[in-house]
């Protein structure tokens, strides 16, 4: 190879191969800070796009599992109120029938409408208490209520059990305690009341159900998409920070071999020695 002090051969190669060094260095570097094999377009345009898109589907599925788990929620607080109620009632069952006994004396029937009242006041509380995010569905007057079920804007509803309050307000309105016989006639009121929880029971209990299953479901779905943009867009970070360190290994290496072919061209001096 001729001697050149105009074009120097040995540090365009040492400086080309410096160059595809730090390119690897820069894109192993990158992987390593931000733990994306594909960050944006510049690194990868078509896998980026159809990462977008995954991503973008994504957050329509986090807006769905919001409004499921509202869902669920309002059903859960609602079947708690109805399942209490539902258990409230056979105590109200057996006071009224002690009440319907003719035997007693004026102070135990005192002593049990006291008790009846009370339980009545409970049960009161628990259709008031009935409440998530400012929904109560079984109080008089309620709507039923829908979600979002998919990312086709499906819904599913949970209906309102508001016959429950309106059954609860008929037979406290109709419920008489004061005799043996007004307390028969309030056991008959107490039935409708307690067919009217056992149907809202029955009608809650599917509708939170099939609002927890599309959950789990919906749940199990980001779950399994977030794997497969991770699998399309994620580092091996183990392998990309062993590919720094024998890039800089490379770049060293390369510096110095910059350095001795920049040396060559003073070898001509020696000519004129």
């Amino acid at each position: 190879m001729a001697n050149s002090v105009n074009t120097n051969i040995g540090a365009y190669t040492a400086l080309a191969s410096l160059r595809i060094t730090q390119t690897a260095l820069d894109v192993a570097s990158k992987q390593v800070q931000t733990g994306y094999r594909v960050a944006d377009a510049s690194d990868d345009a078509s896998t980026f796009s159809v990462a977008q898109g995954i991503r973008a589907n994504l957050q329509a599925y986090t807006a769905i599992q919001g409004s499921l788990a509202s869902g669920v929620g309002l059903g859960s607080v609602t079947q708690a109120a109805l399942t209490n109620i539902s258990d409230l009632i056979g105590n109200l069952q057996a006071k009224i029938t002690q009440l319907a006994d003719g035997s007693i004396s004026a102070n135990q029937r005192t002593i049990y409408t006291a008790d009846f009242n009370a339980l009545t006041s409970q049960v009161s509380n628990f259709i008031a208490q009935a409440n998530y995010n400012g929904v109560n569905l079984i109080s008089t007057g309620s709507t039923s209520k829908t979600f979002l079920s998919d990312t086709n804007a499906t819904t599913l509803t949970i209906s309102t059990q508001a016959a429950v309050g309106t059954a609860f307000t008929t037979f406290t309105g109709a419920a008489v305690v004061t005799s043996a016989s007004a307390s028969a006639n309030s056991l008959n009121d107490l039935s409708t009341f307690q067919q009217a929880v056992a149907t809202s029971l029955g009608a809650n209990a599917a509708e939170t159900r099939t609002l927890a299953l599309q959950s789990n479901f919906v749940n199990a779905i980001v779950d399994a998409t977030t794997t497969g943009l991770g699998a399309i867009v994620d580092a091996d970070i183990g392998k990309a920070s062993a590919l720094v360190q024998a890039q800089q290994v490379r770049q060293q290496l390369g510096i110095q071999s910059l350095a001795i072919a920049n040396q060559q061209p003073t070898v001509l001096l020696g000519l004129f020695r």
